[in-house]
């Protein structure tokens, strides 16, 4: 019998759904609006910023936190989007994509046995977060609003819930707006309620807003950093993989106050060290046009706009998609045998017969919670979602 030299940290864990969906999407050759990614190319002129710096030479290791340019980028967009000013120079921290810069967050505060609330559905990479870092996570769940035949229609956050489990042993909230998978997104009543629930704790918050340019129907994005008490306790996660359509990029930011982005660098220059110089300086430059993330908002929303047209036709029950680039229906009225199936089956089988991909939103819980709603990609070109549309039409009937 071989020696067994390893015994598993996450014996549990399994490879992530998203590689899963996009795996058996490419085998069955089908079209792809599971993963979260755009099928559509960036602006040239930040490709060209990038091959500029290239050539230029700039191709070696840039400073720990980021490079001076691209942090002053970020500390004025912030300051002119929300008004809150972060110093470039002890504040904001450049990151290889918010995945790693949310992990950095939990393993520079959270100590073994500490508590962690997470509210679910969740993106999958927190909990395994907290596990490492010897975390307790207590997770507390969105509510579905259901309707008289049981159909999920929306869902809302579960403040009395969330009002349980912040407590003065709470090390860490990790909240996400625009919300993926579900596309809701905290209003500034929200901020208000949140901030009362942490005042008589020491718990810091990580605040998730990769999707903070994508924000529909005239709303405004509610940042932590618009928020005076709560930004204090607060590390603030943004990409820009999602906002500039370049996610291999994995190029992301950090702010936050100076002695919490103290700690947060004292991981981060043992975790990743740095990150891709070029790149940096690309995005650096490319900085320049504020037009590319002020103009997002309408350029998502025609798409959204144009999916939620198409899939009107069909027996799938849309609900709502403030924010984000997805949108998550729920598909237990179809006319169709396989509309019984729990979510994971019934994307597998979307995937292979259909020929469309989508991600099971029960996938983003510590425990199985099927509540036959399914989460679609519409950053993609219009021809995809026209293709995609047609695919699903065929079980429109």
């Amino acid at each position: 019998m071989a020696q067994n030299f390893l015994q598993s940290k996450f014996p549990e864990m399994e490879t992530t759904i998203f590689s899963v969906m996009s795996a058996l999407a490419k085998e069955h050759q089908a079209i792809n609006l599971g993963q979260g990614f755009p099928d559509f190319a960036c602006d040239p002129k930040l490709l060209d910023g990038v091959e500029s710096s290239m050539r230029n030479g700039e191709n070696q290791y840039p400073p720990m936190a980021g490079i001076p340019e691209l942090r002053n980028k970020i500390s004025e967009k912030i300051q002119d989007l929300y008004g809150k000013y972060y110093s470039p120079d002890d504040e904001i921290t450049v990151t290889a994509g918010a995945t790693q810069a949310i992990l950095t967050v939990v393993l520079a505060t959270v100590r073994p046995g500490e508590e962690v609330v997470v509210i679910e559905p969740v993106y999958d990479s927190y909990l395994p977060a907290i596990n490492l870092a010897g975390g307790k996570a207590i997770s507390v769940k969105m509510i579905p609003q259901r309707n008289e035949m049981g159909v999920v229609e929306k869902y809302v956050l579960p403040w009395n819930d969330l009002a349980s489990a912040i407590n003065p042993k709470t090390r860490l909230v990790m909240i996400n707006s625009p919300h993926n998978p579900t596309g809701m997104v905290w209003q500034s009543e929200d901020l208000e309620k949140l901030a009362e629930l942490v005042k008589p704790t020491n718990a810091l918050i990580c605040s998730d807003e990769v999707y903070e340019h994508m924000v529909y129907d005239n709303q405004l994005h509610q940042s932590i950093s618009r928020h005076a008490e709560l930004c204090e306790r607060s590390f603030v996660v943004s990409s820009f993989g999602k906002t500039f359509h370049v996610t291999g990029w994995k190029v992301g930011y950090v702010a936050a106050p100076k002695e919490l982005m103290a700690e947060f660098r004292k991981v981060h220059q043992f975790n990743v060290f740095t990150v891709n110089t070029p790149m940096q300086y690309g995005l650096a430059s490319y900085l320049n046009y504020p037009k590319a993330y002020q103009e997002l908002p309408t350029f998502y929303q025609q798409k959204r706009d144009f999916f939620r047209a198409g899939l009107s036709n069909t027996h799938f029950s849309l609900l709502p998609s403030d924010g984000t680039y997805f949108q998550c229906v729920d598909y237990s009225q179809l006319k169709i045998s396989e509309a019984k199936l729990n979510e994971v089956d019934f994307c597998k089988w979307l995937t292979t017969e259909v020929k469309v991909a989508a991600i099971p939103v029960s996938a983003f819980y510590s425990s199985a919670v099927n509540s036959n709603v399914i989460r679609f990609c519409y950053a993609k070109k219009d021809a995809t979602l026209i293709a995609a549309l047609d695919q699903l039409m065929k079980i429109a009937s």
